[in-house]
């Protein structure tokens, strides 16, 4: 039934000359980062759904110094769906927007119980039933916990980096870029891309940039970014 509900959107038309560069690109990633993995701290799918619901508008490392105490006292949807609103807003509070973060963990905890036995759904679909769970979340639990690859997770390293890299002329629309790197790269490789560019643009291909960095893949392959004009200055 999973299988059923994670079939793939029509995707765009890429030429094979396009692939094999996002191939390359790919590989010189793989070599760079050779460990991608996601920065969320979780012991099983039910943590990471939970953990990744609260990194929205919030860094890796405050969810993971957050989770511990909450994942204590509620380590399980059939607590958590009970857990009183006021103590959960409290434990999740350094994390932002913690009264609506509080209210999608409890009722996605009762939707949980309810109508999946309190197990974390295969599926696309049943995972977008859950409150605080958009493409981009059901993409990080599907792919991390269950190694199933339906999507690419676009956040904002992301996105720079489809666009720097010339992955995608679309500027803003998460879908469509989305669709872009899903037609150009490998399936298997949906879930280590995000990481693998995350890891990229926290390094030498952050948002902001003084001066061009000294990496072959922004020297190679970074056709839209301003520091190859920095070079061609120098």
């Amino acid at each position: 039934m999973a299988k059923e509900k994670n079939k793939l959107p029509k995707l765009p038309k890429k030429s094979k000359k396009q692939k094999e560069r996002a191939l390359e690109i790919l590989n010189e990633l793989y070599k760079h980062y050779p460990n991608p993995h996601c920065e969320l701290n979780h012991r099983n799918p039910f943590e990471l759904l939970i953990a990744t619901i609260l990194s929205a508008q919030c860094t890796d490392v405050r969810v993971n110094k957050t989770t511990p105490a909450l994942f204590e006292t509620y380590p399980t949807p059939e607590l958590m769906k009970d857990a009183p609103l006021e103590e959960l807003e409290e434990l999740v509070k350094s994390t932002g927007f913690y009264r609506n973060k509080a209210k999608s963990l409890k009722e996605t905890s009762r939707i949980l119980v309810e109508e999946f036995d309190g197990k974390v759904p295969k599926s696309m679909e049943d995972l977008l039933k859950l409150r605080g769970a958009a493409r981009k979340t059901a993409n990080v639990v599907l792919g991390n916990a269950f190694g199933i690859n339906v999507g690419v997770v676009v956040d904002t390293h992301v996105k720079r980096f489809a666009n720097r890299f010339d992955l995608t002329k679309e500027k803003k629309n998460t879908n469509k870029i989305e669709k872009d790197l899903m037609a150009l790269f490998p399936r298997e490789s949906w879930t280590d891309l995000s990481h693998l560019i995350i890891h990229h643009g926290r390094g030498p291909c952050k948002a902001r940039i003084s001066e061009a960095p000294d990496h072959p893949l922004c020297k190679n392959y970074g056709i839209n970014c301003k520091c190859q004009k920095m070079r061609a200055n120098n």
